[in-house]
This record gives structure tokens, sequence and C-alpha cells, in this order.
């Protein structure tokens, strides 16, 4: 059986992101399980954009994975400047809540890689058996801050492999969880490793979510920093900024190639 057909991508500062939405994301995932196949996705912000400038270890990361979905809403207003209509936004923790919806229904098994403690991480488990019904979560580890040691690493594969997981949720942050499921992709056997950044913290209810016509209006940002200002704003003083910079030079060069 051939492995699963990607979503189209398109490129923002050379980042390819699907343009795809949610069902289509959702029945990729499901067809990479079905067909045994190995790959990973994240869930791109502008922040992970801009790391992909900046940081040759997070830009190999970036590319390696098998789909980039546009995770913020700029990106999806960048992809739609450039002539891509049919991009919508694909927000990691949605992504996670209409997945874990299926896979309580199919019995998809599923790991869960990160959160700020293994307290945090044993409440976001009791909040999703809570929520999904039925939700086969088969383990979780919520790893220390500094970098596991090659022993550690080794435990954790083997804990992973051995738990039967088709899914592993990775929630350590960008682009931390990026660098993490590029180096351990081929050491993993469950079919497909997702990484969902806050999604983790969201989920558990330990941090709230903007409201919805903030993340419409692209004014999620704002929201965030005021909820952890020391830890967020020197990413988005610096990031966004750039960002647009970036993207304005895009966009006028992809003016000047359609006048040629």
């Amino acid at each position: 059986m051939p492995p699963p057909a990607v979503p189209p991508t398109a490129e923002i500062l050379g980042v390819p992101l699907a343009i795809s939405d949610y069902e289509h994301v959702l029945d990729w995932m499901q067809a990479m399980i079905a067909a045994g196949e190995r790959g990973y996705l994240t869930a791109a912000a502008v922040n992970l954009v801009m790391c992909a400038q900046e940081d040759p270890e997070a830009c190999a990361a970036v590319l390696g994975a098998t789909l980039a979905v546009p995770d913020g809403q700029p990106l999806v207003w960048a992809l739609h400047a450039l002539g891509h209509a049919g991009a919508t936004r694909v927000y990691g923790p949605d992504l996670m809540a209409h997945f874990c919806a299926r896979a309580a229904r199919a019995g998809t098994p599923m790991y869960l890689y990160g959160g700020r403690s293994p307290e945090a991480l044993e409440l976001l488990e009791r909040r999703l058996r809570e929520r999904f019904a039925g939700i086969e979560i088969v383990g979780g580890f919520s790893p220390p801050f500094r970098e596991l040691t090659a022993e550690e690493e080794a435990r954790t594969v083997e804990e992973i492999d051995a738990s039967g997981a088709e899914v592993v949720w990775v929630g350590t942050g960008q682009p931390k969880q990026e660098k993490w499921m590029l180096r351990m992709r081929p050491r993993l056997s469950a079919p497909l490793l997702v990484g969902v950044g806050a999604a983790f913290d969201f989920h558990a209810g330990l941090i709230s979510q903007a409201p919805r016509w903030m993340q419409r209006s692209g004014l999620e940002w704002t929201y965030r920093l005021s909820r952890e200002p020391r830890r967020l704003w020197r990413r988005y003083a610096s990031r966004n900024p750039r960002f647009i910079a970036g993207f304005v030079r895009q966009y006028l060069g992809h003016r000047r190639g359609r006048r040629a």
C-alpha cells in the first residue's frame, strides 16, 4: 500500500505549510496509522517559522516534518496573500481535541510526552479521560527541562514502544519539540509523532485560551502575552516584527514574479 498523500503545501519564509483543513489533516493522520507509515507533524506558529530562520537545527527539524500545518492566523493570512485561498488555520490544541474524539471512538492508543511537570501531565490525562470517554492513553512522561542523557532517552524509547502507542503527542514547546521529533523519529515505532506546543497546558486547564474572536483576528498573541508576560515578551517583541518584514519581502517578490 502506498503511503497516504500528504496535503498540498506552500512556503512561507521557506517553511512549507499545509493548504488544508482539520478534516483532511485528521483523515491523513488516520491513514498514516492504518498504513503503518511513520512520520511527524508540527503545528507551526509564527514563532517556529522565525526560529527556523535563526537556528539551523530548528530549520532541519521543521523541514524534516512530514507535515507542518499553519497554527497561527497570520500564517493563514500570508498563504491567502500568496493566492492560496483554500488555506485554513489548523490550530494545535483544536487538532488534538478533534483527533482525541476520533481516537476515543476508534480505540487508537496514544502516549503523552511533555507537560510542565509530572503533576501537570497527570492533570492533562485526567481531563482528557473526562472529556473523551473511552480514550486510550497508554502512557506518559514529563521530561525535565535539561537535556536527557543517552540512557534516559533509551529508556524513554523503550517505554513508548512498549506502550503500543500509535500516536505520540509532544508538548514541550517550539522548537524543542520539533528537534526531539526529528531526533527520535527513526527510533520510535509509533506511526505518528505530533507536536502541539501549548495544547497540553490548555487542555489541562493550566492556561486559558484566547477568546475565539481574538484568535480569528490574529490577536491571540496579545492575550497570551497578558497571561505570561515574563516568558513571552521577548519572543513577540523580536519575532513578530521580523516575520512581518520578512513576509513583506516575500510578498513583493511574489508580485514581481507574477508581473514578469
